[in-house]
């Protein structure tokens, strides 16, 4: 780890936007398509713009919400192109950083930051990750050498447990160690683990920002010790996440269990078993919503049933979303 810890801490202390640790809910917006799966540019522009006048602390884009993993890293660049240019400084944006090799990742990060990217939220690189254990110094060292390859900003992503590398005890030594990880995006959709998590990163001489990426306990998770969210379900109820977030904070926890009350029988419903579906769960949210035109998935991914979006909307309705 003599990369990192040798290094001065230069872009999280240049990136004002994006300080260590970080706090605050970050949206994971979707990414809306025509019905040949091509990217739907006119409701993209709609909806970016719609997420961005909510005030999230900061937009992440190219995310596994996003579909990300399905696009060509050209379609990637276009799609961030894009965003930066209608959120137009209004939040910071970051994009998900993804692939199958440290140096083609940093190749791809390399592109991204010339296309605005001001910080990314780096994605084990799969299938090389799946499995335990893995090295604490391939975690280190993966991190490590993107972060001096990019000079931004790093949130590490936690995915759910059993699906790659548990980033805790030794691990989580090893991020923090790395002066550009601002945060971890703790997707476990394991209490337990979120709890450690926070317990571990609370005890670094120079902690992390832990953003909790469980859709179906978001409260909970801060409750936890989680000082915010980078979370897909912010991608709808953006604006009702940030005073959720913003009102425990400021100690009116009873405000905030009021918001996440109505919220979270449509978050646990979109993000159930099977958890793949939460994409075109909620795609048919937003189109009920009126912020993007159709719920089209790119294949292999399905559709949802007409029982599904039935009971989609009533969720919705009760949550005052539509």
């Amino acid at each position: 780890m003599e990369l990192a810890l040798d290094r001065q801490a230069h872009p999280a202390a240049t990136f004002l936007r994006l300080q260590r640790p970080f706090k605050g809910v970050i949206a994971a917006p979707f990414l809306p398509m025509n019905e040949d799966e091509s990217i739907d540019w006119a409701s993209l522009e709609r909806y970016i713009d719609w997420v961005a006048s909510q005030q999230p602390a900061a937009i992440a884009v190219n995310m596994d919400a996003a579909e990300a993993p399905a696009l060509t890293e050209a379609e990637r660049r276009e799609v961030l192109r894009a965003c930066v240019r209608i959120i137009n400084g209004r939040a910071p944006v970051i994009s998900g950083l993804i692939g199958g090799s440290t140096r083609g990742m940093i190749a791809h990060g390399r592109a991204l930051v010339e296309d605005g990217a001001e910080g990314f939220c780096v994605f084990p690189p799969f299938p090389l990750f799946i499995g335990a254990p893995i090295p604490v110094e391939m975690i280190g060292r993966f991190h490590a050498e993107i972060a001096e390859a990019l000079q931004r900003p790093l949130i590490a992503f936690q995915f759910p447990r059993g699906w790659g590398p548990d980033y805790s005890g030794d691990m989580l030594t090893a991020l923090a160690a790395v002066p550009e990880v601002i945060a971890i995006k703790e997707s476990s959709f394991d209490a337990n683990q979120t709890i450690q998590t926070c317990q571990a990163v609370a005890s670094l001489d120079k902690p992390i920002g832990v953003l909790t990426g469980s859709d179906t306990f978001i409260l909970e998770a801060m409750l936890m010790g989680c000082g915010g969210a980078l979370i897909g379900f912010a991608g709808t109820a953006v604006a009702e996440l940030v005073e959720m977030q913003n009102a425990l904070e400021g100690g009116d926890i009873a405000r905030s269990k009021a918001i996440w009350d109505k919220l979270a029988p449509l978050a646990r419903f979109c993000w159930r078993a099977p958890i793949r579906d939460f994409r075109p769960r909620m795609k048919e949210l937003l189109v009920m919503q009126g912020l993007i035109r159709t719920a089209t998935v790119r294949r292999p991914q399905l559709g949802i049933s007409a029982a599904e979006r039935e009971e989609l909307r009533r969720l919705a309705e009760t949550a005052g979303l539509i």
